[in-house]
């Protein structure tokens, strides 16, 4: 007896299966990462049109199979229109999707989570304007993400003594250790990177107000400044993530 169910995803992949047919890997609102057969989905008369592209929201119907469910019906939510008119914001936006799909786990019981703050950071990327807004949302990204999937960066004490920092001494941070080292604790064979106070506050405010919020950073954050962040966190990601990341090196030539 056939089962279906419904569910909102977002499309993060998309593999061939067939001539016609493509496997589709989505991060759903309820059930995490599942995998859909988008039967004639990669015929351009599909009923799925181009709803099975990729960064794509959808409202699905589909049939649980035993390894792979089947795409029954699929409506779209939100296709992010603007993503594809602008290079950064579909690099990024790829970027986003590969942490999704590298962090992300079947029957995740983050997925409500993980699906709001994914798809808040596609909307918001769609409709700003510059990049510093857009690496901006890329960083409120990377910041929730990474305390969602448990991998928090401790931003307010030092993560070697659990001494409060003090503003304006010589910080650094450790991707190894999870967040920031005072100048007492530093080890000169673990890896780190200097970090000034202000990052630091930068981050932290960041990573303590809502997604969708305003904080002063919004009108006081330059390009560079931003840019230095993201790298930072992408290195913190990356020792963290169970996969490897692809679209790292296309983000290195933005």
């Amino acid at each position: 007896m056939k089962q279906n169910f419904t569910t909102n995803a977002i499309n993060l992949k998309t593999y061939n299966l067939s001539e016609a047919d493509k496997i589709v890997l989505m991060y759903s609102q309820d059930r995490g990462l599942i995998r859909g057969v988008a039967k004639g989905g990669k015929k351009t008369t599909s009923k799925l049109g181009g709803r099975m592209d990729l960064l794509v929201a959808n409202k699905l119907m589909l049939n649980k199979g035993r390894n792979l469910d089947t795409i029954c019906q699929a409506e779209a939510l939100n296709t992010f229109i603007n993503l594809r008119n602008d290079m950064d914001k579909l690099l990024y936006s790829l970027y986003a999707s590969e942490i999704v799909s590298n962090f992300g786990v079947e029957e995740d019981p983050n997925s409500e989570e993980i699906y709001s703050l994914f798809y808040s950071f596609l909307n918001r990327v769609s409709e700003v304007k510059t990049k510093t807004d857009i690496l901006l949302a890329v960083l409120r990204f990377q910041l929730k993400m990474m305390s969602i999937s448990g991998y928090s960066i401790e931003f307010d004490r030092c993560v070697k003594c659990s001494s409060e920092l003090k503003e304006g001494e010589a910080l650094y941070f450790s991707v190894k250790s999870g967040g920031i080292i005072c100048p007492h604790c530093l080890n000169q064979g673990e890896t780190v990177q200097k970090m000034h106070d202000k990052l630091r506050l930068f981050l932290k405010t960041l990573t303590e107000t809502d997604f969708n919020a305003q904080t002063r950073y919004d009108e006081l954050a330059t390009e560079k400044v931003c840019l230095i962040c993201v790298n930072l966190l992408t290195d913190y990601i990356k020792f963290y993530s169970p996969k490897k990341f692809q679209t790292v090196k296309m983000l290195e030539s933005v």
